[in-house]
């Protein structure tokens, strides 16, 4: 089976795409997994770390030929605050969990959960249920209960790109699979585990 071994970034390639691949969140966070493209081109993507590909990538193969990522439809809230003030409040919950939100003109999208809804709705913000790709802030947050198996691409990651800071000198590197703990801290980080 033919490999894709390198990702062109977004909308950095003009040549036509000789198959596309509609990746969901989770799908589009992946260092090696076997796909098929939608007009039937059966490829292996095989990457030397997981990288998170947003749509508009493309994998190439080792012959050259390029496949399109397009991101698929997902089931979302959008979350919509009183004021711009209002909304940040609500980023810093949802960063403070860690949660993967994508930031938009008019509000948070992040993914369908009932426990998150109720923490939301308890702050005041409105929610629309909504289907639509999912691309979050920093691209590779993917919470841990949502994939566990999917790898995290951070090299040099920082928490400033989450929306929130941390009162405490240190630093740390997320290797591939991101297994750390902030129990050494001084302060707790809730996360809402099913």
């Amino acid at each position: 089976m033919i490999r894709a071994t390198r990702v062109q970034g977004q909308h950095r390639w003009t040549e036509a795409a000789a198959d596309t691949v509609v990746l969901d969140f989770d799908d589009r966070h992946r260092r090696r997994m076997a796909m098929t493209g939608t007009r039937g081109l059966e490829f292996l993507l095989d990457l030397e770390h997981a990288i998170a590909l947003r749509g508009g990538d493309a994998l190439v193969l080792e012959d050259g030929r390029l496949i399109e990522v397009v991101a698929a439809p997902e089931p979302l809230i959008e979350i919509r605050g009183a004021d711009p003030l209002h909304l940040v409040r609500v980023a810093w919950h949802l960063g403070n969990r860690h949660l993967p939100t994508q930031i938009m003109p008019k509000g948070l999208r992040i993914r369908r959960d009932h426990v998150i809804e109720a923490m939301v709705k308890g702050l005041g913000a409105r929610i629309i249920e909504i289907e639509a790709p999912f691309d979050p802030e920093g691209g590779a947050y993917a919470g841990h209960a949502h994939a566990p198996e999917a790898a995290h691409g951070h090299a040099g990651h920082d928490h400033s790109s989450h929306g929130h800071s941390h009162d405490h000198d240190h630093h740390h590197h997320h290797d591939e699979h991101c297994d750390h703990d902030h129990h050494h801290h001084d302060h707790s980080h809730a996360h809402d585990h099913k």
